[in-house]
């Protein structure tokens, strides 16, 4: 992983020099020499640059390489952050950078601020899932080893940028887990990862089948049967405030570690992107990580469904009716509607046993909600309004957006079923909101909830500086973010 030192002392001669401009503004920096700023000069004007966002000049003088950067106006941190994804690939045939510290006109942020935001674009915007490759494609992995960032007071700055590595580290695992494909990362596979997370301070309990039977998980449980590997719970819990007995949060993750459809099998076409239906999970996982790194002063547990959801002589059919762990009964007239029922039953329990009143659920729930924000935003359900503001906040901050959807009676009862309590699809219209409903029949009155449906931004087909083509790990930013904020 890229190395980000914090140094004020001599930087080697090799190393690629990156210096910021905001734009329309002129360079003056203490750290170029005056034949470097001539240089400099002349090849901004020459190439009309005026400091644009994600704009770039290049100098090659005596002592090596310059980069002009372009910061736009007025940068903030999610521009820095960009702009450290962006020199992550720009830099992919270099060996060592220094970014150069110093005051940016219109940038309300202090230098350690600065620098913290783009090593922790860089942190993130470096991520490459390479594990497969038996020989590396040179033009897509860099070779880019460290980046110093000339920085007064560096052990200060380096202690403070502990929870930005921390969240990096986090985000990067979670990305680690999605893309991984699913004859690796089997519901076992990833209950056993999970538990190695213990050496953190993190209190994990993994259940199994005759566990889940015992505490009558049983929709997760109908998802399960029609599969040869074994169903997994993973239960987190982190104590940041030890003398306080009670869970701030509750976190809840469906992990679907394939995801077929069951006996109402998938189109074949896209099938294979299925192995990261446990996406949910690995955000839940992660913001577990990241606060423990963190040592965040928040008590935060976390549950995770952990399931293959498989056609078989032994799967769940279309019309089988089953009793949740709330003693509500479903019938399930869509077996490829399974991430609703495993994190029905995982919000009941985290409920009845750990009293959390206050809970997230993360999860690739609908094509619904994919289908009416793409890849733009995160669809937000929520019982709660001053929950809904503070986590389309988060999502600002933290360039992880989020839009609020609704909930309501009339969406509530198209689930109502002729022969049970309710039933698992809603029919054709409004499947996000059908879905958010179905899940808050499990949230208990006077629990404050919401629900992150995050299909369409699990993945990006394309990639952008903060995430190359592949799983973004999203959710775990914004978790973080509105935990801080609250905590």
């Amino acid at each position: 992983m890229l190395e980000i030192v914090f140094s004020d002392g001599k930087i080697g001669a090799k190393a690629v020099k990156i210096i910021g401009l905001a734009e329309n503004s002129k360079l003056n920096s203490a750290f170029l020499s005056k034949d470097e700023q001539a240089l400099a000069k002349k090849a901004i004007m020459q190439a009309n640059f005026t400091g644009k966002k994600n704009s770039f000049v290049e100098v090659f003088g005596a002592s090596g390489k310059i980069i002009i950067a372009g910061l736009g106006e007025k940068p903030d941190a999610i521009a820095l952050q960009t702009l450290g994804g962006t020199l992550a690939r720009k830099l992919f045939k270099d060996c060592v950078a220094c970014f150069y510290v110093e005051d940016i006109k219109g940038c309300k942020l202090s230098h350690e601020e600065i620098a913290h935001n783009v090593a922790f674009g860089l942190m993130i915007g470096s991520y490459r899932f390479d594990k497969y490759f038996t020989k590396k494609r040179q033009d897509e992995y860099p070779n880019l080893e460290q980046v110093i960032f000339k920085v007064k007071n560096p052990e200060e700055v380096s202690e403070n940028f502990r929870d930005f590595a921390a969240l990096g580290n986090a985000v990067r695992y979670a990305r680690d887990l999605c893309n991984e494909p699913a004859n690796y990362l089997t519901p076992e596979v990833f209950a056993a990862d999970i538990k190695r997370l213990e050496y953190l301070g993190l209190d994990i309990e993994i259940l199994d089948r005759k566990q889940l039977e015992e505490k009558e998980f049983n929709m997760l449980l109908s998802v399960a049967q029609g599969s040869v590997n074994e169903p997994k719970v993973a239960i987190l819990k982190w104590r940041g405030k030890p003398e306080q007995e009670e869970f701030d949060i509750g976190l809840v993750g469906k992990g679907v570690t394939f995801d077929a459809g069951g006996i109402s099998l998938k189109p074949a076409n896209g099938m294979w992107d299925m192995k990261g239906d446990m996406t949910g999970a690995a955000v839940v996982v992660a913001s577990l990580k990241a606060l423990a790194l963190q040592r965040a002063p928040v008590n935060a547990a976390g549950i995770v469904g952990l399931v293959e959801n498989m056609p078989s002589g032994s799967a769940t059919r279309p019309g089988d009716v089953v009793t949740s762990m709330s003693g509500q009964t479903v019938e399930i007239q869509n077996t490829d509607a399974e991430g609703r029922l495993v994190l029905g039953d995982c919000l009941w329990y985290i409920q009845e046993t750990l009293g959390v009143d206050r809970l997230i659920d993360v999860a690739t729930l609908t094509g619904a909600t994919m289908r009416a924000l793409g890849d733009q935003y995160a669809g937000l359900f929520t019982n709660d309004d001053r929950m809904s503001a503070d986590m389309i906040k988060a999502g600002e901050e933290s360039a992880e957006r989020l839009w609020r959807l609704p909930l309501g009676e009339g969406y509530n009862k198209m689930i109502d079923s002729d022969i049970a309590d309710m039933k698992n699809i809603g029919g054709a219209n409004a499947g996000g909101s059908t879905a958010a409903c179905f899940l808050q029949r499990f949230v208990k009155p006077g629990t404050k909830w919401s629900h992150l449906d995050i299909a369409g931004v699990d993945r990006d087909e394309k990639g952008h500086p903060l995430c190359p083509k592949g799983a973004t790990g999203f959710g775990v930013r914004v978790i973080n973010r509105y935990l801080r904020n609250i905590f």
